[in-house]
């Protein structure tokens, strides 16, 4: 490793990152993490900050799992890699995609699809919700339903189910046949409707007036998280993702739960669509799979999609895959972080941490007018909206969220600014104490804006 020095100087000038203008991280170089213990993160002046972003929403298990950690560098001696296309495989992608079915057997999924992250899995998954239909020799279902504000990764398919137009407007024209209806976002939406129950039933009538408009038998797949992350912690009605199961099923539309952030216990349940009692058709996995020590995702399916594949003819081969897909490092990884998040009772804790973190927030919104809407309360995951005019609801200026989030930083805490929201999806590891420093260091850099 080279010294800090080095480091500091070399800082953005070769390295474009993701999610950054590349001229404006040059003139204000990003923050050099150094090192990582437990749910603190250490830069290269030393600080170390809890980290309540959680790596990006997927250090599960904080920084110091020492058994993932051993069974990654067992199995880089022993296998370091193979390929698991068609033909060859390894013992532990087989016993991954073991644990991994017994982990979603209650969600009803039954067979997994190894990639490597989230938006691999999203796009996987649009495909394959295409050619399910095709086997079902009903090859007009080529379109996609999704919402407003969700994010599903930034591959060409995932961008086009996108819900955000930062993730799409420069990139535009992406794929054709892709609709957006209405985010379950109480605090805005074109309903100017503010009970959430009210506003989950209104969303479903613009979906099913969607689906007739379309015609439902062009409609493949309708794609959703269960809770939004990136979008804002949007947290819909509890009747919600059940409104859109019904539909799916009149229609003969697949549901698609994107569980890349929700899966693996940061609801308070195992998964998002647990959470709300729903089993969907198919499941996109990523992040907690590993907790982020390794690049894995996957795509899970129960047996009513399953049995369309399997029992189909040639048709039935599924030709796309990734050379990573199951790879035997990432594949020993997955194997102990699920046997750790299980005997760690994960969700347990971030149910009772997320509600502290929730309620505390609730309580600064008491203190400091820009803070205009807090969402959470459902684990781990809490989003604080900023504006500069609570009764108008302005979102709050670029400057003052950045001045927002370094004070914050300085204060003891790290968290992650989307757009004029303040995001926080810590490690499902942490404790009261450290919930407590998060809320403090809150505090001052809401006091600096």
């Amino acid at each position: 490793m080279k010294d800090d020095n080095f480091l500091r100087e070399m800082n953005a000038r070769h390295l474009w990152h993701p999610m950054g203008h590349p001229g404006e991280q040059q003139a204000n170089a990003p923050k050099i993490i150094k090192g990582a213990e437990g749910v603190r993160i250490t830069d290269i002046d030393g600080h170390d900050p809890v980290d309540a972003v959680g790596g990006l929403w997927c250090v599960n298990l904080g920084y110091s799992n020492d058994a993932v950690k051993q069974a990654i560098s067992d199995q880089l001696w022993q296998l370091p890699y193979y390929s698991a296309f068609a033909g060859t495989t390894n013992p532990a992608a087989i016993e991954a995609s073991y644990a991994v079915q017994e982990f979603f057997a209650e969600d009803g999924m039954t067979r997994v699809f190894f990639t490597s992250g989230g938006s691999d899995s999203v796009d996987t998954a649009l495909r394959m919700a295409r050619q399910y239909h095709r086997l079902r020799n009903e090859p007009t279902r080529t379109k996609f339903l999704s919402l407003k504000k969700g994010y599903h990764g930034t591959h060409w398919g995932g961008a086009s189910v996108n819900g955000n137009n930062r993730f799409r407007i420069t990139y535009e024209p992406l794929l054709p046949g892709c609709f957006h209806l209405p985010s379950p976002y109480t605090y805005r939406n074109p309903f100017d409707e503010s009970d959430p129950v009210k506003l989950a039933e209104k969303i479903a009538a613009a979906m099913v007036d969607e689906i007739e408009f379309q015609d439902p038998s062009t409609i493949a797949a309708f794609i959703m998280e269960p809770i939004q992350g990136a979008g804002g912690v949007i947290v819909p009605d509890a009747s919600f993702m059940k409104h859109m199961r019904e539909i799916c099923d009149r229609y003969g539309i697949l549901m698609i739960s994107d569980e890349v952030i929700t899966g693996f216990g940061r609801t308070g349940d195992w998964t998002g669509a647990r959470h709300w009692g729903v089993q969907p058709d198919m499941m996109t996995i990523a992040k907690g799979i590993t907790s982020g020590y390794f690049p894995v995702g996957g795509v899970l399916l129960g047996d009513k999609v399953a049995d369309v594949f399997e029992n189909a003819g040639p048709e039935g081969s599924i030709w796309t895959g990734y050379t990573y897909s199951a790879h035997p490092v990432g594949a020993a990884a997955v194997v102990a972080c699920l046997s750790e998040t299980l005997r760690l009772d994960t969700k347990t804790n971030a149910a009772a941490r997320g509600t502290q973190l929730y309620d505390g927030v609730c309580k600064l919104a008491e203190k400091y007018d820009i803070i205009g809407d807090v969402r959470g309360g459902h684990g781990l995951m809490t989003g604080i909206e900023l504006v500069s005019n609570r009764a108008k609801k302005t979102p709050m200026d670029a400057e003052t969220m950045k001045r927002v989030h370094q004070a914050t930083y300085e204060a003891g805490t790290m968290v992650r600014l989307g757009a004029h929201n303040v995001l926080m999806s810590p490690p499902l590891v942490i404790s009261e104490a450290e919930v407590d420093v998060i809320l403090a260091s809150l505090d001052a850099g809401f006091a600096a804006a």
